[in-house]
Formats: structure tokens, C-alpha cells, sequence
């Protein structure tokens, strides 16, 4: 007998901020194997998910904040066990500083848990996303709509285009990671230097970074300076700039109609055959399958 063929769920285009809430019974399933090229946020207010990424396998309850970068297949449903997940979602595009925010919350490629968010902060975050969810259907015009009451179910809602809008709605994102993550957000006790070095990367992936030039834009030797940042990241500084030019690329391939060749260079890599080698260990496809969704 040949084996279920699960079904695949489309992701929203990447420039896309759209958020909603839902309540599901058990049987959901979202299967995304090359991922979205958006991020994702899930806050579980009720019940039960399971979540996939990037090699972490997780259950996540009332008061579980999940993110999920782009470009690395996912895959989400109600928990085994479970009757239902209640949950708030959002799809966006992230501002530089917030990967680091994540960073202590890795639990895989991309995958990122904040466990057990304090209750007394729950109810902010869940205004803020229902404040998020109507400054998202806000025309431009007039004042934004009111907010839903807590709790109800939320048709999806899709920023408008207009730059003051989606700035608007993406600055609700921005409050939802900084009270889940206000600790590592505030800085959680990584080296400013290292934040620093993180920030350039992510700003320009395709800038000509070596470890000496970023150790000279933060004032440290380099040695000193990969040492550090080994020791914060858990990664070495060439290591996190290939990651950051590999998810550029993602974004590049998905969004674009540049070819492979010209994504490589766009992304910073030098070879476009050793750009298709590193794209394929990290993705599980060919820059031009994943292109075409594959």
C-alpha cells in the first residue's frame, strides 16, 4: 500500500503582514516541507499545538510563544491528545534586532519556544494582538478600527499596503516579542559588541563581512571578537553570515524573478555551483526547486 501523501499548505506572498486567530479541533494539520518565506508567530492561548521546525518537535500550551523563520520546513497541528488549539497567528517580515531577541529561545533551525510566558503578562499580549489584528484592517483613513473582544475568533486580516499601515501593524509584532521576550530582548546579558556585529550581518548579508572587518567595527581584535561571539552565539561569526545570506537567498528566490546565478550574487556568494551546494545542504532542494515551491 503506498503511503498517505499528506496534503501541502500555501503560505501568504512574503510581503505580506497577516494575522487572525483560530480555534481548531483535532485533524488540523498545516505541512509547509520548504517552508513560508514569511515568518511566523503562533501565541496559544488555549489547549493544545504541536509544532515542527528545523529539527524541534514541540508541544506548546496556554502561554507558549512559537516563532518560525522563513525558508525551513514546518509543520503545525492540534496536539495528539487534544480536543482543541486555540491560537493567535501572524505572518511578517522581521526587523533586524529581533532574531537576536530570539536567540536564547533556539530550540532548532529557525525554531524558536518562549515557554510559559508570566501570567500577569498574558493579558497584555493578547491586547496586543487584538490591537495588532485591527491596526492590520486599518484603510489609512480615519482612526483604526476598534479592537475584537478577547478571545473571539478573528477573520484574517491582511495589512494594507500603505506604509504607514503595515509600519503600524508591524510595530504590534514588535510588542508581542518584547513583552514574551523582554529579558533577552533588553539584552539578557550579551555582549552590546556581539549585538552589534549581529545587527551589520543582518542589515547587509551580502557586504563583503570577514571576521576582521566586523571585529574592527565593534573595537575588538579578532580573535577576541570571534571568541566572543562563538561563546554568546554558539556559532562562529562566518557561520552565522552564511545562515544570514542563506535566508536572504530563500527570500531573494521566493519574492524575485532573479535567476540562481544572479541570487547567489545578490545574497554574497562568489560562486553561484557552491551557492546551489550550501543552498542544497541547508534546504533540502535545489535554489531553483525551491523557487518553484518544491
Amino acid at each position: 500500500m503506498a503511503p498517505e501523501k499528506l496534503p501541502v499548505t500555501a503560505a501568504p506572498p512574503a510581503p505580506a503582514l497577516v494575522v487572525g486567530r483560530y480555534t481548531r479541533r483535532a485533524g488540523y494539520l498545516v505541512r509547509r516541507p520548504a517552508g513560508a518565506p514569511s515568518w511566523l508567530l503562533l501565541w496559544t492561548d488555549g489547549g493544545a499545538g504541536r509544532v515542527r521546525q528545523g529539527g524541534a518537535d514541540l508541544t506548546v500550551r496556554a502561554g507558549d510563544l512559537a516563532v518560525l523563520g522563513a525558508g525551513t520546513g514546518q509543520e503545525y497541528r492540534v496536539a495528539p491528545g487534544a480536543d482543541r488549539w486555540c491560537f493567535w497567528w501572524v505572518h511578517f517580515q522581521p526587523r533586524p534586532a529581533w532574531e537576536s531577541w530570539l536567540r536564547p529561545y533556539r530550540r532548532g533551525t529557525g525554531c524558536y519556544l518562549v515557554p510559559a510566558v508570566p501570567a500577569e503578562v498574558r493579558p497584555h499580549l493578547g491586547g496586543a494582538l487584538r490591537r495588532l489584528h485591527a491596526d492590520a484592517r486599518w484603510s489609512g483613513d480615519g482612526a483604526p478600527p476598534p479592537a475584537v473582544a478577547a478571545n473571539r475568533r478573528t477573520a484574517p486580516a491582511v495589512a494594507a499596503a500603505l506604509p504607514g499601515a503595515h509600519e503600524l501593524a508591524l510595530g504590534g509584532v514588535e510588542r508581542v516579542l518584547l513583552l514574551a521576550a523582554r529579558e533577552a530582548a533588553g539584552g539578557g546579558g550579551a555582549d552590546p559588541r556581539v549585538r552589534r556585529a549581529e545587527a551589520l550581518i543582518a542589515a547587509d548579508p551580502a557586504a563583503p563581512h570577514s571576521v576582521a572587518s566586523l571585529a574592527a567595527a565593534v573595537s575588538l581584535s579578532p580573535s577576541r571578537f570571534a571568541h566572543l561571539f562563538a561563546r554568546q552565539t554558539g556559532v562562529t561569526p562566518m557561520r552565522a553570515l552564511r545562515e544570514a545570506r542563506l535566508r536572504h537567498a530563500a527570500r531573494l528566490l521566493r519574492t524575485t524573478g532573479l535567476d540562481v546565478a544572479r541570487t547567489a550574487a545578490a545574497s554574497g556568494f562568489a560562486s553561484p555551483f557552491h551557492f546551489s551546494r550550501v543552498f542544497r545542504a541547508r534546504y533540502g532542494v535545489s535554489p531553483a526547486r525551491f523557487r518553484d515551491g518544491g
